[in-house]
């Protein structure tokens, strides 16, 4: 049995890896007024961030096609997979799930469609460990099972630079309370459930990266961490600063792409990582 994974371009994975581990990536679009862009194919990370800098209005990001996934799951039927395990970005925030769930249905092929419920490096890191896993030859049932003890033992948090491009984008969740003070305040969020909750606000943008330092101390052994931001200039500061409490030295950097980035701003920063079991 020849297990394949596809994924959305909202996983922020380097192209290296996905090739690596025959990976395959639908790509979700992004929309700056009345020019749309196929992500990773019509536009590149540096290239979103100039051109959300000199935006007046935020940009739109748009779920595949159900023909997208369709094509993708084909392609991997054809090329030798007796099945496909297709991980998406949180349903909470997204429905780019309802589309590959849509084209799983209308395939006669034993295709199972995960919610990662998770972002950006969360979401990377939980398809790299069920692709990891079927090259070494896990069931698809097997692949499953991993995929959803590998979401729930994945957390994000992120500091946010501004609060306006999430709250414009209608994606602020449970985390609306901060938007009285949000000119005040860096607001701290955690999307670990998939959803975006309010996890604390700091004042300044070194308090907020020192909260999430002393968060990740809290939850001990790190199986894996992956520091993702915005194009942040004080990046390596945060990495540094990480590492008074875990390894970075494995750690993946990555910046966050259009899909996330639209709604997370620039500058934006924080981490995925998971842990060995639930908390």
């Amino acid at each position: 049995m020849t297990v394949r994974i596809v994924t959305d371009s909202a996983c922020d994975l380097r192209g290296t890896e996905v090739a690596e581990l025959n990976i395959e990536v639908v790509p979700l679009s992004i929309r700056f007024g009345d020019d749309e862009y196929v992500d990773r194919e019509q536009l590149q990370v540096d290239e979103f961030y100039r051109l959300l800098a000199e935006a007046n209005t935020l940009p739109e990001t748009a779920a595949p096609s159900p023909g997208r996934f369709a094509e993708a799951f084909q392609r991997q039927l054809d090329d030798g997979a007796s099945g496909v395990v297709c991980i998406n970005l949180s349903s909470a925030v997204s429905a780019t799930m309802q589309s590959a769930v849509t084209a799983a249905e209308s395939m006669n092929a034993d295709i199972r469609v995960v919610d990662s419920k998770s972002v950006t490096a969360g979401q990377g890191l939980i398809v790299l460990g069920a692709a990891r896993a079927a090259a070494a030859g896990a069931s698809i049932d097997e692949v499953v099972a991993l995929t959803e003890q590998l979401s729930a033992n994945t957390f994000v948090f992120g500091a946010l630079d501004t609060l306006e491009n999430l709250q414009k984008g209608g994606r602020i969740g449970n985390a609306q309370a901060l938007l009285g003070s949000m000119l005040s305040i860096k607001p701290i969020i955690d999307i670990s459930s998939g959803a975006v909750e309010e996890a604390g606000k700091q004042r300044t943008r070194k308090k907020s990266l020192i909260w999430l330092r002393d968060n990740l101390a809290k939850y001990g052994e790190i199986e894996s961490l992956a520091i993702m931001h915005g194009q942040a200039p004080d990046i390596d500061d945060f990495v540094a600063l990480l590492s008074e409490v875990t390894d970075t030295s494995s750690a993946r950097v990555e910046t966050i792409g259009p899909v996330v980035g639209t709604h997370g701003g620039p500058r934006v920063i924080g981490y995925a990582f998971q842990v060995a079991s639930p908390q």
